[in-house]
């Protein structure tokens, strides 16, 4: 007679080998990148996450297997960019990582409470959502430590730039834009090259014939933005690379340009809004202040009275500067009779701003407080100035450093790509 209890661990062991082999088809290696490998269940789920936020935008789905590639590419790039980081020692600490979701929740216009709150509603683990952002801010300070400092920019250039019609760019428009980009490698042969380009003006006039672009990028760009459709969103034009800016200065709304050579490969650029480029004036004031504090013998009561009979000094005998010399307690402007010079916006402390520039010029204020402490304060003088020199400078080069970030960022992903170690299971 057979032994109930046999056939019941018999039963027993042979479901627990059906399921041990379930999970080892979920979790088994699709990729193998140098030293560490890409998931079955991390393919799964990022696909899952995909193909649900491409389902609530306007875009068609594509076919799961075009998807499946470039999620497989995303992540084999983000694995090689994670190993570079962890063996730079690059680490981000609690508090970095609870300010960038504290930025996510904001840009929801959520408190971080909140968003944690969605998240938890919408059954997502935040240990999972901390480590996803973790591993964000990692793979976004690879890229500015590997592709700055390959960036350099010498005072000619910059000189150059300011003194060319490109210089002009500096007061450009933004420009809202999408790119479809067809990838090619250094290792790429002249055949390839030609097959390549021969892609890229089959996909441009798809789109001129009424083929959605998002879905096309979804489905044939090698850009980090396919995924989105190939969203780039909002764009200064003096931040993209001049062969970009330039095509994309003749295209009019919801065009696409014909197919763009750069050092990554061959791009599709489409122009979805426009604004600004107008001349940007900024309002300056030239001011001076007195500026007392509470003390042992003198409490805020008293402060504001003695300011008060200050500024009664001032109105009765406009001497504004003999008066700070003597009893303001900002010792930087006290020598200078209280001057602070001219104001550029967001120099002081929002209080102070708020009465400079709601103050008539020649009126002195009332005593107000700040965190240094109370003020009473007079506009001499109220101008619309163009940008400073320095400023123009300071703006001029930090639009070419990102307009070149742009250009080498392309190229850097491709080299680390060509040099690592890669093996597809699938």
């Amino acid at each position: 007679m057979i032994n109930l209890r046999s056939i019941i661990t018999f039963f027993c062991i042979f479901v627990s080998s059906i399921t041990l082999a379930q999970i080892k088809i979920l979790d088994r290696i699709v990729a193998i990148v140098d030293d560490d490998v890409v998931l079955q269940s991390e393919l799964n789920q990022r696909m899952i996450s995909i193909i649900d936020q491409i389902s609530q935008s306007t875009t068609s789905v594509p076919p799961e297997d075009i998807i499946k590639q470039q999620v497989l590419e995303r992540l084999i790039s983000e694995r090689i960019q994670l190993t570079m980081g962890y063996n730079a020692g690059v680490r981000i600490s609690d508090d970095e990582l609870n300010q960038a979701i504290g930025r996510v929740a904001l840009s929801n216009n959520l408190s971080t409470d909140q968003y944690i709150d969605q998240l938890s509603s919408q059954g997502s683990d935040l240990s999972i959502v901390r480590e996803e952002i973790k591993q964000e801010l990692i793979i976004m300070r690879v890229q500015q430590a590997s592709v700055m400092r390959r960036i350099r920019i010498s005072e000619q250039e910059l000189n150059n730039f300011l003194n060319s019609e490109e210089g002009k760019l500096v007061s450009s428009p933004d420009v809202k834009i999408g790119q479809i980009l067809l990838a090619i490698s250094g290792n790429s042969t002249k055949n390839d090259v030609e097959k390549i380009s021969e892609q890229a003006m089959d996909l441009y006039n798809l789109i001129r014939d009424g083929k959605d672009f998002k879905e096309l990028a979804i489905s044939y760009s090698m850009d980090q933005s396919a995924l989105q459709g190939g969203d780039l969103g909002w764009r200064n034009m003096a931040q993209l690379p001049k062969i970009f800016s330039e095509k994309i200065e003749l295209l009019e709304l919801n065009e696409v340009s014909e197919p763009i050579r750069s050092g990554a490969g061959l791009h599709l650029i489409k122009l979805y809004e426009k604004r600004g480029g107008e001349e940007k004036l900024i309002e300056q004031n030239l001011v001076r202040h007195i500026l007392v504090e509470p003390n042992e013998l003198r409490d805020e009561k008293a402060t504001i009275k003695f300011l008060q009979d200050i500024k009664k000094q001032i109105v009765s005998n406009e001497i504004f500067y003999e008066l700070a010399k003597e009893h303001s307690e900002d010792k930087s402007s006290a020598l200078d009779g209280g001057n602070l010079g001219w104001s550029t916006p967001g120099m002081f402390v929002p209080e102070f701003e708020a009465v400079m520039n709601n103050i008539s010029v020649g009126m002195i204020s009332e005593p107000f407080q700040s965190q240094f402490g109370w003020h009473i304060l007079q506009v001499t003088e109220r101008r619309q100035q163009d940008f400073s020199q320095e400023i123009l400078r300071n703006r001029a080069q930090n639009l070419i450093r990102q307009r070149k970030y742009e250009e080498e960022l392309q190229v850097w992903l491709q080299e680390i790509k060509d040099e690592a170690f890669i093996e597809i299971k699938i």
